[in-house]
């Protein structure tokens, strides 16, 4: 089963609320730690690498915090992943690179980097926008794959 990392149900969330709220201005870690029961330090942590990736803006001083980059029509939920997680695999083999003393012999890596590649491609169609719209009008693929943007799970 796909889990994302709390960081990245985190970051998801976090994004998600300055789309919803971008009439708002910006938004302080604090705040959002505070809003959604987050660890205040972690949620800083990864607001910053989002800033890093070039999703966020941060802006300092008494109305500081963070703003979305781009429209949020144009983010998408991969990139919001990738940018904490790093590249997105559902197996320990899925890198060419990986060292396997069953590599030889495997039979399932490649149907496994399809289902790979199928996940990534529904998470780059999600956009941020998309998250923000009631349950039943986002991401119908997703809806087909038995998940929803507030029920992807997560360790």
């Amino acid at each position: 089963m796909l889990k994302l990392t709390k960081k990245a149900d985190y970051g998801l969330i976090a994004m998600r609320h300055l789309a919803e709220h971008a009439d708002l201005g910006a938004c302080s870690a604090k705040d959002l730690a505070e809003m959604y029961s987050m660890p205040q330090e972690a949620l800083a942590k990864i607001l910053q690498r989002l800033t890093k990736a070039g999703l966020l803006v941060s802006q300092y001083g008494t109305n500081g915090g963070y703003t979305l980059a781009r429209n949020p029509r144009q983010i998408s939920a991969f990139e919001v992943i990738r940018a904490i997680d790093g590249p997105l695999f559902i197996t320990s083999c899925s890198s060419a690179t990986e060292d396997c003393d069953q590599s030889d012999r495997c039979t399932v890596r490649e149907p496994l980097r399809k289902v790979s590649r199928s996940i990534e491609e529904v998470l780059n169609r999600l956009t941020i926008w998309e998250m923000t719209e009631p349950e039943h009008e986002s991401a119908p693929e997703l809806v087909t794959l038995g998940w929803t943007p507030n029920k992807i799970e997560h360790v």
